[in-house]
């Protein structure tokens, strides 16, 4: 490979132009192409990034020869096709979570992924994030014991465009935002899940009950460890992005995130005041730097990717767990979903 990785994003909306801006400012990376049915996106990141290739159909852009790489931030339900399409034409892949909405469709993109023998890497960021890093390092090192119980919070700031929310595209709410807690349990406690309860509802955001979505949900888990988790998503946190993780140890506890963003604390008669995250980029803008490089480095290497495939499938598997515990009001084993799907 040479020194340089020549990357096409394909998707061009909230997440692909932030992968667009991410991709310019990473070293050993190149924004060599993008693509997208919508002319404005492309306008927009042809004109800020100095792209020199831009298509509408992502075929085109997988055409290109001199392409090593590409990263997906499509649609989910878009994923498997496009996730395949890449592979055939020998490309390495960066995908966005998940892989694809259903189980036999994450299966169909990893056999073709094996079968090209091309690197792919799976957009769990919060793996590259210096506070998350650190906490795995302390717990690998035996700094709390041995984990026992995970909770995990994740609060997006505003409602979401139901047309985004549409759980046919989406996954719905626990696939598309827990399936990031769900990872962060699985790297963090060491074990995988072995079994789901869900409650859910509609409480705030009703423009969702348009498509059938929810806007908080909370989910047990039970770890094959014998270890216990928690994990709360929710559309309507207005006050800032809140994203924090506990792990409870038998000597100890970690805890990862705060609500403070900045370092100032206003002192007056009123109380005590601070600012809050806003969002995605201000907490986790390093995280998403340090990921693409680090699929840069892994692919000009030719090493394996930090979060592969299985990575994907295995967050995949205990979000559509904890999504049909949600719908049939009983807890589900990942093994009842594996099995249903084998």
């Amino acid at each position: 490979m040479p020194d340089r990785l020549n990357i096409g994003v394909l998707g061009l909306g909230r997440m692909g132009y932030l992968y667009a801006g991410t991709i310019a400012h990473v070293p050993g990376a190149v924004l060599y192409a993008a693509a997208d049915p919508s002319e404005q996106p492309r306008a927009r990141v042809g004109a800020e990034y100095n792209v020199p290739h831009l298509f509408a159909d992502p075929q085109d852009l997988l055409a290109l020869p001199e392409l090593d790489a590409v990263v997906i931030a499509t649609p989910t339900s878009t994923h498997k096709d496009l996730l395949i399409a890449a592979a055939q034409a020998g490309k390495a892949v960066f995908c966005e979570k998940p892989i694809a909405l259903t189980i036999p469709d994450t299966h169909a993109a990893l056999t073709a992924v094996e079968r090209a023998g091309v690197p792919l890497q799976i957009g769990f960021n919060r793996r590259f994030d210096a506070a998350y890093a650190r906490a795995k390092e302390l717990i690998q090192s035996g700094q709390i014991g041995r984990p026992v119980t995970f909770k995990s919070v994740g609060r997006d700031p505003f409602c979401p465009n139901p047309q985004f929310a549409d759980p046919a595209k989406s996954g719905g709410l626990i696939i598309d935002m827990a399936i990031h807690d769900f990872d962060a349990a699985r790297w963090l406690m060491q074990s995988e899940v072995a079994r789901v309860s869900s409650e859910g509802a509609l409480l705030v955001c009703d423009t969702l009950r348009a498509v059938g979505d929810i806007d908080n949900a909370v989910i047990n888990l039970k770890f094959e460890s014998g270890a216990l988790g928690n994990v709360e998503v929710s559309r309507n946190a207005f006050y800032g992005y809140d994203i924090r993780t506990e792990v409870l140890g038998s000597e100890g506890a970690v805890n990862i995130g705060v609500y403070q963003h900045t370092a100032v604390l206003l002192l007056t008669r009123s109380g005590a005041q601070h600012d809050v995250t806003p969002y995605l980029m201000e907490r986790f803008g390093d995280a998403y730097r340090a990921q693409i490089g680090h699929f840069v480095s892994s692919v000009i290497n030719g090493t394996p990717p930090a979060v592969s495939g299985k990575d994907g499938l295995a967050s995949l598997e205990i979000g559509i767990a904890a999504t049909r515990s949600l719908k049939e009001g009983r807890t589900v084993t990942v093994q009842e979903v594996r099995q249903a799907n084998s």
